[in-house]
């Protein structure tokens, strides 16, 4: 069973910054697909960025710019480096991983983000 627990979420003032990091407990290179969604109260989950095994990253319009998505190997982690934050990024935060044809979620985390 392959578990992702996220962490850094909090309360930050608009512009302030966060880094969200995702702990997995398998080796990174299994997984295919790492992501961070988010869903907010009232609307649907959405991607918020991604990155792929090769490297390459996708973000949503609504955070390019501002968030960077990256991981380490070594550690096993996935980070969210989120910058110059906006009350609409309000919101709990998921850890995505496509591991083959499974989807693994972790158990989110807040961020709220107050103007």
């Amino acid at each position: 069973q392959v578990q992702l627990v996220e962490s850094g979420g909090g309360l930050v003032r608009s512009g302030g910054s966060l880094r969200l990091s995702c702990a997995a407990s398998v080796y990174i290179f299994r997984i295919n697909v790492m992501g961070w969604y988010r869903q907010a109260p009232g609307k649907e989950r959405e991607l918020v960025a991604r990155i792929i095994s090769g490297g390459s990253t996708n973000y949503a319009d609504s955070v390019k710019g501002r968030f960077t998505i990256s991981r380490d190997s070594a550690k096993n982690m996935g980070y969210l480096q989120m910058n110059n934050l906006k009350p609409e990024d309000t919101a709990v935060y998921y850890c995505n991983a496509e591991i083959g044809r499974n989807n693994y979620w972790g158990q989110g985390t807040q961020v709220t983000v107050s103007s």
